[in-house]
């Protein structure tokens, strides 16, 4: 299975909506809003890749096709780019968690055990910039900002949330059922972060990581049914 990273309503993030934002000289509103968006699209993939820290405004402009002294016109700092781009991947997250759960239901088949195999896939560990946000984004969490840190701890409660509600068992009460959640979730996070952290040195145990997280998550869910 595979997920779409979709553009959401950027709007509904921004701190910073004045004048200052959607009117730019020599452009309309609207192609200033489509600069915004291609910001923190191109962010969102280097800093999941590389750390906000370690990604300069040159270089971000123009990932983004735009030019280095455009970027005021859209964020007071690189602090509050930072707190859009962690808004933006938590809430695409979880609505890319709410189609794949309606998706497998629609057809029938069991929404934990499709996202634990796409999870633990060859390729969603290769596709940093635009798989899991929680994973992407868990090592730099803490060195974040409050504003940016709660977006990232409000993303990952509610991924866990809707992890929870298709947890099986229907003899676990609606807390046991996040906690069964809470712990399915870390094992998966940590198989990826650590398969992506040998994939390069060691291709093998990198594949061999996915598959055993992969294949005891799954027989682990069945018995528990």
């Amino acid at each position: 299975m595979s997920i779409d990273i979709e553009m959401v309503d950027l709007a509904r993030y921004c701190p910073f909506r004045g004048r200052g934002w959607e009117t730019t000289v020599g452009i309309t509103k609207q192609q200033a809003v489509a600069n915004r968006e291609a910001i923190v699209a191109a962010a969102d993939g280097l800093f999941r890749e590389r750390g906000a820290q370690a990604v300069g405004l040159k270089e971000l402009m123009g990932a983004a096709g735009l030019t280095r002294g455009g970027f005021y016109n859209h964020f007071t700092s690189k602090d509050a780019l930072v707190d859009t781009v962690l808004a933006w991947a938590m809430a695409t997250g979880v609505g890319n968690l709410d189609r794949a759960i309606g998706v497998a239901r629609a057809r029938g088949g069991d929404p934990l055990a499709e996202r634990i195999d796409w999870y633990l896939s060859p390729g969603h560990r290769a596709d940093i910039a635009r798989g899991c946000p929680y994973a992407s984004f868990a090592e730099a969490a803490r060195r974040l900002d409050p504003a940016a840190g709660a977006h990232y701890a409000k993303g990952l409660a509610e991924n866990l949330d809707r992890l929870a509600q298709v947890v099986n068992i229907p003899e676990l009460s609606e807390g046991e059922r996040r906690a069964r959640a809470i712990v399915l979730f870390s094992e998966m996070a940590g198989a990826l972060l650590l398969a992506r952290a040998v994939a390069d040195a060691d291709p093998a145990l990198s594949d061999k990581i996915l598959e055993s997280a992969r294949v005891d998550l799954c027989n682990r869910i069945k018995v528990a049914r």
